[in-house]
């Protein structure tokens, strides 16, 4: 079993920056593969970003290419996303998940974190 809990968001302004974390613990974190995930009410939840337990490879959506960095200690159990130039559009709750090589769907999920950004 894996716990997952996010932290670091927040009200910021337009072009403002944020870095979320994602803390685990329950299982070896270096063997999990890690993404980023949002939702705003009424949408569906969409895939932001996600890195391999080795940190080496990571991938993005098109909409936070270039203004989102993820990226992984796994000797303090955590995955950050570093987001710069926010956008009003990027508000949502952000989740962290996790998953084993083998797993197809992510299959640990933390409860989330708001980051609202203002016009």
């Amino acid at each position: 079993q894996v716990q997952l809990a996010e932290s670091g968001g927040g009200l910021v302004q337009t072009g403002g920056s944020l870095r979320l974390s994602c803390a685990a613990s329950g299982r070896t974190f270096s063997s999990l593969r890690v993404g980023w995930f949002r939702q705003t009410p009424g949408k569906e939840r969409e895939f932001v970003a996600a890195i391999i337990s080795s940190g080496g490879s990571s991938i993005y959506a098109d909409s936070v290419k270039g203004r989102f960095t993820i990226s992984r200690d796994n000797a303090k159990n955590t995955v950050y996303l570093q987001m710069n130039n926010l956008k009003p559009e990027d508000t949502a709750v952000y989740s962290c998940a996790a998953r084993t090589s083998s797993q197809y769907d992510y299959a640990y999920w933390g409860q989330g974190t708001q980051v609202t950004v203002s016009s």
